[in-house]
Order: structure tokens, then C-alpha cells, then sequence
């Protein structure tokens, strides 16, 4: 049996977009036909591939349907490079779909995109989550590569090390007054509000932890937003795990462990000259500024049957 790359690419389009309608706008086709080709692609594969939610949702076999379409595109894309097409200004322009958590979203990561962008014909589409849970959406095909936290290749994957990130704890000058006169002792930080980037997010308590306080009843606010969470902690809303890249004058250190978490850089095992360029460009920035070592494929993961904002992990 084969797949149908047109019928591939449909489906594709309807999670991407979201609805059978939006999708046909982007094919440019009517609504109908769209959900003509669906009915026909399950059909053939005997399989149920999307849930007719809103926004539709992929099945397990959808995210494999999913997942070939966007790797015979970028297939062709590189294909129609090859022939001198694009040098002709023909080709269509690709969209990468990346993952990236929220702190290096905020730090790093756009200034390699933004250059890719000026001598590509590329639209990135990013999908921003904790580091710990980007790995998914690799796993489901929604991305062809992403920025996590994971060492163990994801199927089908290779993966290379990145850099550190690393947190310290810092506060306002008057929140520190107020809160820890004798210093962030237990009983101190027991009390003392902290800020919390949402509920996946475990630097604080990890750090609560090396400094033996246990982190249930300890007041919080949840600012899920990067800049917005060194903000909080630079307005005296609570203390924070704040990233080193993120750091201003008007913080001051809490003192305990820094955190470091590892980043890796984890893409599709797929031979195109078009990913590994920018997996080359986003490995350049995240030696520049976290230090991090020059990408090399490390460890892949072939491909079998289908069967993870900030860091979980310091």
C-alpha cells in the first residue's frame, strides 16, 4: 500500500490549520474536497487519522501520516534546490516547524532563525514548550526538530549537545529585605512567595530542595511567559529561578546551588541539506552563548513505530 502525498499533505494541512475550512484556504481548494481526501486517506489505510475537534487533533496514525508528509516536503524542497529551481525564484517558500522552550526562545534562539531567514526561502513555525516535554512533538511529527532536554534520542531521531542554561536564584533588593532580613533561611523561604513559570515547571522546588525546604504551602504566582517571569521577579512580585542570560542590575543573588540545565539539539534522522543548515546555525549561536560544543551527530535513534517554557530538570 502506498500513501498518497497529496493525501498526506491535506492532512497535514488540516492539523496545522486547525479545521477542515482553514485548510482548504491554504490549499485553495473547497471544503468538501478537503474532506473528500481525508475520507478517501482513511479509507485506504483503514484508519481513523484525525478527531474532528476543534482544533482537530491527530490520532497515532495521523501523527505517522503527519509526519511523512512533512518529510517528503522538505524532501522536495531540497530536491528542487538541487535542480537550480529555487535560484530561479519558482520554488515554493518551506515552513520548518521547530520546538524550543520559552527561556531560550527569549535568549538565543531567534537570532540564528532570523539569519537563516534572511538567505532562505523559510517560514518558521514555532512551537514553544518546557524542554523536558519538546521531545513530543518531535515523537508526534508536529516538528521536524526541536531544542530539549532529552539525551536519549527520540525514534527516528538524531540528537547533538547544545549548551547549559543556567538559573540562579535572584530577588528584588526590597522583596530580600522584606522577605529574608537573616538571609533565605528555611523558615525564611517556607513563607516567601516565589514565582513559578507554570505548573510543569520545577526549578524553584528543585532548588527549595537543596536548600531543605520542601515546596508544598509555599506561597507562589504563575507567570507563564519568559520575559514576563525575569519581569515579575525584577518587580519584587516573588523570588525566582532566573536565567543567567535574563539577569539585570536590579537583582540581587539568593545564594544556593545554580541550576544548570543541558540542552540538545534533536532533529529528524532525514538527509537534508536544508535542516542541517540549520542545525549547524542554531548549534553556532548556542556555542556562542552558552558554551556549548559544535554540533556533531552524536547518537541517532532509527525509526520504528511510533509507541517531552523553562526546565523540570535545573
Amino acid at each position: 500500500m502506498r500513501i498518497d502525498p497529496e493525501l498526506a499533505a491535506t492532512l497535514a494541512a488540516i492539523v496545522d490549520e486547525g479545521t477542515l475550512d482553514a485548510a482548504s484556504r491554504r490549499l485553495q481548494i473547497t471544503p468538501s474536497a478537503v474532506s473528500q481526501r481525508l475520507k478517501t486517506l482513511e479509507q485506504q489505510l483503514g484508519r481513523i487519522l484525525v478527531v474532528r475537534t476543534k482544533p482537530a487533533r491527530l490520532t497515532q496514525a495521523g501523527e505517522a501520516v503527519v509526519r511523512l508528509a512533512r518529510q517528503v516536503a522538505l524532501l522536495e524542497h531540497d530536491a528542487l534546490a538541487g535542480v537550480g529551481i529555487d535560484e530561479a525564484g519558482a520554488a515554493r517558500r518551506i515552513s520548518i516547524p521547530l520546538a524550543v522552550n520559552a527561556d531560550s526562545m527569549a535568549t538565543w534562539f531567534l537570532a540564528p532563525l532570523a539569519r537563516l531567514s534572511a538567505a532562505h526561502d523559510i517560514d518558521f513555525d514555532l512551537h514553544r514548550d518546557d524542554q523536558n516535554f519538546t521531545a513530543r512533538l518531535l515523537e508526534s511529527g508536529t516538528v521536524m526538530a526541536a531544542v530539549t532536554s532529552e539525551e536519549s534520542p527520540v525514534s527516528g531521531c538524531s540528537v547533538s549537545p547544545l549548551g547549559v542554561l543556567e538559573y540562579r536564584a535572584m530577588a528584588e533588593p526590597g522583596f530580600a529585605a522584606r522577605w529574608f532580613p537573616d538571609g533565605p533561611t528555611s523558615t525564611a523561604l517556607a513563607a516567601a512567595p516565589f514565582v513559578d513559570f507554570d505548573r510543569r515547571d520545577t526549578l524553584q522546588h528543585e532548588w527549595l530542595r537543596a536548600m531543605a525546604v520542601a515546596q508544598e504551602g509555599v506561597p507562589r504566582h504563575y507567570v507563564p511567559a519568559s520575559h514576563d517571569y525575569a519581569l515579575a521577579v525584577t518587580l519584587g512580585l516573588g523570588w525566582g529561578m532566573v536565567p543567567l542570560l535574563q539577569e539585570s542590575a536590579g537583582l540581587v543573588p539568593l545564594g544556593g546551588p545554580t541550576l544548570r540545565v543541558q540542552l540538545y539539539w534533536q532533529q529528524w534522522n532525514l538527509r537534508s541539506e536544508l535542516l542541517d543548515t540549520i542545525a549547524v546555525e542554531v548549534a553556532t549561536e548556542a556555542r556562542r552563548v552558552l558554551g556549548g560544543a559544535p554540533i556533531i551527530r552524536r547518537r541517532t535513534n532509527p525509526a520504528s513505530r511510533p509507541n517531552r517554557g523553562r526546565a523540570a530538570t535545573g
